[in-house]
C-alpha cells in the first residue's frame, strides 16, 4: 500500500509541473491580447505567442493577423503588423 500512495503522489506532482507552462502561456496570450487592443489594432484574441527576445514577441491572432509586439528604445510598447 505504501508504494501505491507514493506512486500517486509522484503522478500528481508531475501533473502539476506539466500544467505550469500552460498557465504561463495563457497569461501571456491574455496580456498580448490586451496590449494589441489598447494600441487600437484588430485582433480579437491571441491564440499563440512566440518569444523572439526579451520584451519581444510574435503574436498570432484568432483572425489570422500577426503582430510583433516589443518595447522600443524609448520604452514604449509597439505592435507592428507582420
Amino acid at each position: 500500500m505504501r508504494k501505491r500512495v507514493n506512486g500517486w503522489t509522484l503522478v500528481v506532482a508531475l501533473s502539476a509541473f506539466a500544467a505550469v507552462p500552460s498557465f504561463a502561456a495563457d497569461a501571456l496570450a491574455k496580456d498580448l491580447t490586451s496590449t494589441i487592443a489598447l494600441l487600437g489594432l484588430p485582433c480579437g484574441e491571441v491564440v499563440s505567442a512566440q518569444r523572439l527576445k526579451d520584451n519581444d514577441y510574435l503574436a498570432t491572432c484568432k483572425d489570422k493577423n500577426r503582430y510583433r509586439v516589443y518595447m522600443n528604445a524609448e520604452g514604449r510598447v509597439v505592435a507592428q503588423k507582420r
